[in-house]
C-alpha cells in the first residue's frame, strides 16, 4: 500500500484479493473503499471522514486522475482500479458468497438478473434495499444480523459517497465477518438503467467526469465543484510531501 493525498491506496490487483482471501480466511472483516474524487477531496479538509477511510483495509483507486497526478509529483506509474472493474471482477470469479445493499428495488431486481448471466450463483443472493436516511441513522443492530445470518464473504454497498463509507465504517462493530466493499454508481451500470459508465476512449482520455456531468447534471456539477476547489491545495501539500521526502532520502 501507498500514501498519497491522505489516502491509503492500493494498486495491485493481485494484492486486493491475497488481502480479500486472506480476511476470510482467518474469518475476520473489514471495508475496502473506492476512492473517486469526491472522496479524494473530502478527506483533504474533512477530518472524521479522512478516519473513516483511513480505517478501510485500505481504498482502491477509482480516480483515473490519480495517477497522473502521482506521475506528474512523484514521477512513479500506477494504474486506475475503478469500482466497476472490481466488482465484475470479484463477481466474475464465482466464488465468493455476496449480498448486495443498497439503492432501490428499480435498480436491485434488474441488477440480479443481469449479474445473475455472470454468476448463476447470483440469482440466490439476497438483494437488499435499504431505507433512505443518513448514515448516522440506519438500524445497524438489525442490518448486522441480517448479515451475520446470510454470512456472506463480500458485502456489496451502493448508497454513494460519502454515505457509503461511513455505512461500512458504522456497520463494521455490529458483524462477525467478511469484507464490505462500496461500489457507488456500479449498481446503476449493471443493471441496464440510463446510468451507464463512460465508453473506454472517454476514460483513457481521462474525461469521465464529463461523461458523468452530462448523465447526472445536477448530482455531478456540484461533485465537481467540491473537487476543484480542493484540487489547488491538495497537489501543493503532496508536492511539500515529494519535496520533504526527498531530503530525507539525501541525508
Amino acid at each position: 500500500m501507498e500514501r498519497y493525498f491522505h489516502i491509503r491506496y492500493e494498486f495491485s490487483r493481485e494484492a486486493v484479493r491475497r488481502k480479500i482471501d486472506e480476511t476470510l480466511a482467518a474469518e475476520k472483516k473489514g471495508y475496502i473503499c473506492v476512492a473517486d474524487g469526491v472522496i479524494l477531496s473530502l478527506v483533504q479538509h474533512d477530518l472524521a471522514y479522512r478516519k473513516v477511510i483511513d480505517e478501510a483495509l485500505f481504498s482502491i483507486c477509482d480516480s483515473s486522475w490519480v495517477p497522473l497526478y502521482i506521475r506528474w509529483i512523484y514521477g512513479r506509474q500506477r494504474k486506475q482500479y475503478c469500482g466497476s472493474q472490481i466488482f465484475e471482477e470479484l463477481i466474475s470469479l464465482g466464488r465468493y458468497r455476496m449480498m448486495f445493499l443498497g439503492t432501490s428495488r428499480k435498480v436491485l431486481d434488474p441488477l440480479k438478473e443481469n449479474l445473475s448471466h455472470i454468476d448463476p450463483r447470483v440469482a440466490d443472493m439476497p438483494f437488499v434495499e435499504l431505507p433512505f436516511c443518513s448514515a448516522e441513522t440506519f438500524d445497524y443492530v438489525n442490518i448486522g444480523r441480517m448479515i451475520d445470518e446470510y454470512a456472506p464473504d463480500i458485502v456489496w454497498v451502493a448508497l454513494g459517497a460519502p454515505k457509503q463509507e461511513k455505512f461500512m465504517n458504522y456497520l463494521l462493530p455490529h458483524i462477525r465477518r467478511g469484507v464490505m466493499i462500496a461500489v457507488g454508481a456500479a449498481f446503476n451500470f449493471y443493471s441496464g438503467g440510463t446510468i451507464r459508465r463512460a465508453p473506454e476512449w472517454i476514460v483513457k482520455c481521462h474525461m469521465e467526469f464529463l461523461w458523468r456531468i452530462f448523465s447526472e447534471p445536477r448530482k455531478q456539477l456540484k461533485r465537481c465543484k467540491g473537487i476543484l476547489t480542493t484540487m489547488p491545495r491538495m497537489l501543493w501539500d503532496e508536492w511539500r510531501c515529494k519535496r520533504q521526502e526527498t531530503k530525507k532520502e539525501k541525508k
